[in-house]
This record gives C-alpha cells, structure tokens and sequence, in this order.
C-alpha cells in the first residue's frame, strides 16, 4: 500500500488551516526582533543626515579654516613638519574614534553645543623612513604604551624640540630628551591660540566664527560657527611612524576577517603614538599606541548591519555608562572587530541581522564586563580593562543587564536623543544665515563658482567615502590648494 508523503503537515506550510508563522523573538528580554530591526534603521535614519550643498559648503570653510591655522602655526617656530600629512576622521574623540581616555575631556553634546564634529591627528614628528619593524622603548611603560627618546631623530629636530622635552641624565654623563606628551600639547595649545589672535585681529568676510578653543588634557577642542553650522574639531598633536610596531607583530600572523578583502599593505601602512597614558604610567613621558589608520581600513570590510547595530549600541553607552567613565565606545570598537574575526562573514553580512548584531554587542560588552578583560585588537596582551575595581565594572554590569532586559525602550531614548539633537540643529539653522557662505579666501565677489564646485566635491567624498582615511597635503605657503587623499586616491 503506497502512503502520501505528509506536505501539507510541514511546520510553516501555507495550507488550508495552517497556523502563521510565530514572531521570532529575544529569548532575554522577550523583544520581537523585527521591531527592534525597525528601531535601529529609525536610529540610522535621524543619525546619519544627509547633506545639501550648503552643509557641503560650511564643512568646507571649517576644514579650510582649520588647514590655514595649523600652515599659520607651523610657520610660528618651525616645529611641526613643513610637508605634514594630517588623517581626518569623522566623529570627534568623544566618539571613540581614537584611543584615549574619555576623564580629562569636558562634556559637549551634539544640538546643544555642535552639530558635526571631526578629529585631526596632527603629527608633530615622522618618522617615515624606516621600512623593518619600528622598536620603540617600552622599558618603562604598560603594554600598548611607550616613551619616545629623540635619539631616533637628527640634532635640528633635537634642537628644535628640547623645550618640550623631559631630560634624563645617564651615569655616562649622555643627555636622553624624551618626547612630552603633556609638554608638546601645552605648546600645541599656546600656539593654536596665538594664530586664532592674529586671525581675528583681521577677520575676513566669511571667515568662521570660534566659538570656542579649550585644551581638553592632551586635545585641543575647536568650535567653529560657519554659516548655520557649528563644526567641533578635536585637534591632537601624535607621533607619526610608516610601517608597524615590533610589539604588534604576532597580530600579523593570525587570521583576520579581512583577509582577502584588503591587502596586508593597507592594513600596515603606519600607526601612530597618541598623547595618553597608562593607569600607572608617568603622563609627561608616556604615549599610547594608536592603530587609527588601519582601523579606517578595516572598516570598509564590515556590513552595514553591524555598523548600523555598533552606532546604536554607541549611542546607548555613550549616556548610560558616562560616570563614572571606565567604558568608551573605543571599547566597543575593540569589541565589533573581535568579533568579526570570531563570526562567519556569512553571518555577519546578513542585513536583517542587525537586532541580532546589537544584542550580541550588549552581551560582548556585559561579558568583558564581568571578566574585566577587553583585549586591544592589535595587541591582545594588553587589557584595556586591567586597571578598573571590581566596584565600577559591576556597577556597568548592571547598567548594561537593564539594558539587555529591555533593548527597545534603550532604542527608542537613543532616538528620542538624537531628534532632540537634530531639531535644536534645525532651529540654529532657521535663525541663522540662509546665504551661501564664501571661503575665507573669497572677497565676496564673483568667486563662489570655484566654491560651489569644491562643495560638489566634498559633498561626493563625504557621502561616497564615510569614515576613509582622508589625509591632506598642505603647503604652508600655499594653503588655499589642500590636495587630498582618500585611501590611496589622490584628489
């Protein structure tokens, strides 16, 4: 006797009778996940605004400003590079574009004090001619952590230096200048603040407003009112060097998510030392190892879900876990990367899976957390978490399970947050200036032509490039023409 396969019997068949498929649901915090899917695009939505050729405009004029000032400070007294490679990042330090501790900064918030915020690293020295991997004197520091001994550069660069410089006699009777993170933003800051005196004693038409300049420890903060934005510009003197850290060389040998999407040249084209130090470690002598233009490359090789899931983790942290400030979404950053090192691309690369990737983010989080160990992508010997007390990280810990417990209503604050953000922008616009706005260079007249083609362009590299490497080659001599480089694109 023949029998029937059973089809009609088959979970999630269409038949006559069949129940609808059951929602797919957070078995934590009982969320549907298709609502929170919907939360985070909505986050997207209002967190990444698009730009009109005005925006395009005043984004322009600030970074024309900015590049003017540091030409300016550069010829003051000689010290920084005069052919100087900067990297523009989008997001201010507050963001976790970069590696340094969060404590020292003062506490601005986009709508109320800035609508669009970057960070320029600014090398003060290079060392660009070394092709072996570059040994750095870690005898003194934690790990991820070095001094910098200008025995490594010529006697003019010496010369030139000293005064920001803290010296160590040695029994052979030799002098050792080391490199002052503290001492070089001091003279950073005094410097930036003696070009923006002489500037506004002869202020051009068009010419942005400061709003205001703060030395946030080893940062300098700029406010620019351009037209009817307002632009922050976290400034930070670095230790530029090509190649990649001894320290860092087992990295290398492991196998990464990147692996055949971009070469290993991209990846280890230069690295760079940050004015921030250890728990422990001596501030006027010591520097941190920062990745920040390989981190740029490895983010072209993640999915728009997960950065879409990351940036809306981010905003939840940023306010939940701001005191005390043990966890910086630089964390979180380490954390995204780690973890697609540990995931399937296939996985991760799935766009309806950005529910998935936030609570998976949380947990991550929760779990280094718990453990006290959140390793540096780069050198995972070093815990960025080591130094903190059993009473902070579970005090986080259980911010973080309120979190988890009900992600959609931590969603819907983030977005209420950043409406709030983007209506005081509007309203700053609608009272502010409606005319296109001149370079500083312009005089008003028929010269916005060549203007309006710079923020055609800019609006291009800004929308088709989010978060590249841009660096920008100036001539102190001649900084009314940047070229600019997008990766390894020259414009």
């Amino acid at each position: 006797m023949k029998m029937a396969a059973p089809v009609a019997s088959k979970a999630g068949s269409a038949g006559p009778g069949s129940k609808p498929p059951l929602p797919e649901l957070d078995f934590r915090s009982g969320a549907r996940v298709e609502e929170l899917n919907k939360l985070i695009q909505e986050f997207t939505k209002h967190d990444q605004r698009e730009y009109d050729d005005q925006r395009a405009l005043e984004i322009h004029t600030a970074k024309d400003f900015i590049f003017s000032m540091l030409g300016m400070v550069q010829k003051l007294d000689q010290k920084l590079p005069v052919a100087n490679e900067y990297l523009l990042l989008s997001g201010g330090v507050r963001e976790g574009v970069v590696d340094i501790d969060l404590d020292e900064l003062n506490v601005y918030a986009r709508g109320t004090d800035y609508d669009m915020d970057f960070t320029l690293l600014v090398p003060a020295l290079k060392l660009h001619d070394r092709n072996q991997p570059v040994t750095l004197d870690m005898r003194h520091s934690a790990l991820c952590h070095s001094w910098l001994s200008l025995r490594l550069f010529d006697e003019g660069t010496i010369s030139k230096w000293k005064d920001c410089c803290t010296i160590v006699d040695h029994i052979n009777g030799a002098t050792n200048y080391f490199f002052s993170p503290t001492k070089v933003a001091d003279w950073f800051y005094d410097s930036i603040s003696i070009v923006l005196s002489e500037i506004q004693k002869k202020p051009q038409r068009g010419m942005p407003k400061v709003e205001k300049v703060e030395k946030n420890g080893t940062i300098i903060s700029i406010i620019l009112g351009v037209g009817s934005s307002r632009m922050l510009y976290d400034i930070v003197p670095v230790v530029s060097f090509k190649g990649w850290p001894a320290v860092a060389q087992s990295w290398l040998m492991e196998n990464h998510f990147w692996d055949g999407k971009i070469t290993e040249e991209e990846v280890i084209s230069g690295f760079y030392l940050v004015p921030a130090c250890s728990y422990k470690g001596k501030k006027d002598n010591e520097w941190r190892l920062s990745f920040a233009r390989s981190e740029v490359q490895l983010k072209k090789c993640i999915s728009s879900s997960l950065m879409q899931a990351y940036q809306a983790c981010k905003a939840i942290i940023i306010k939940l876990l701001s005191r005390p400030k043990a966890i910086s979404p630089y964390h979180l950053r380490s954390m995204m990367l780690w973890a697609c090192d540990r995931l399937p691309a296939s996985y991760l690369s799935q766009e309806d899976y950005a529910a998935h990737f936030l609570l998976g983010l949380i947990d991550d989080l929760q779990h280094c957390l718990v453990n006290k160990m959140c390793p540096n992508y780069f050198i995972p010997q070093c815990n960025m978490l080591e130094h903190l007390s059993e009473e902070t990280v579970m005090l986080h810990a259980r911010k973080l399970s309120s979190v988890r417990s009900d992600p959609a209503e931590h969603l819907r604050t983030a977005i209420e947050h950043v409406k709030a953000a983007n209506r005081l922008t509007l309203e700053l616009q609608r009272r502010g200036s409606t005319t296109s706005i001149p370079s500083p260079q312009s005089d008003g007249g028929d010269t916005n032509q060549p203007d309006d083609r710079l923020a055609k362009k800019l609006q291009q590299l800004v929308t088709e490039n989010p978060g590249k490497s841009i660096s920008v080659f100036i001539n102190p001599d001649d900084v009314t023409r940047p070229h600019f480089r997008i990766d390894d694109k020259f414009f």
